[in-house]
């Protein structure tokens, strides 16, 4: 049975105790990063977005329109720097668009 701590904790920092025990940080992360893509880029583009995948440090990002992914490749590192702004973190070190 887990030990009762006799100071007074903040759920969120319950919460962070919790997932860093139960290494859930990846799983969250990816979900963070879906959520992430719509808010930056906005609703226009995640029309376009078939399928995001966080893996490892990369992210993969599957378009529908080839015109988008094309125009979307020459920000690529702007796209990475506000993405991570985003999240809070140094997570994405590379953008693969397909």
């Amino acid at each position: 049975m887990a030990k009762r701590k006799a100071e007074n904790t903040s759920i969120s920092d319950v919460l962070k105790d919790f997932i860093q025990k139960n290494n859930l940080e990846t799983g969250l992360d990816k979900v963070d990063v879906k959520a992430a893509w719509s808010n930056v880029l906005g609703p226009a583009i995640s029309n376009y977005t078939t399928n995001i995948v966080l893996e490892r440090d990369t992210l993969f990002v599957q378009l529908s329109s080839s015109v988008l992914r094309e125009e979307l490749s020459y920000g690529k590192e702007k796209i990475i720097r506000i993405l991570n702004e985003e999240l809070g973190k140094q997570l994405i070190t590379k953008l693969v668009l397909r």
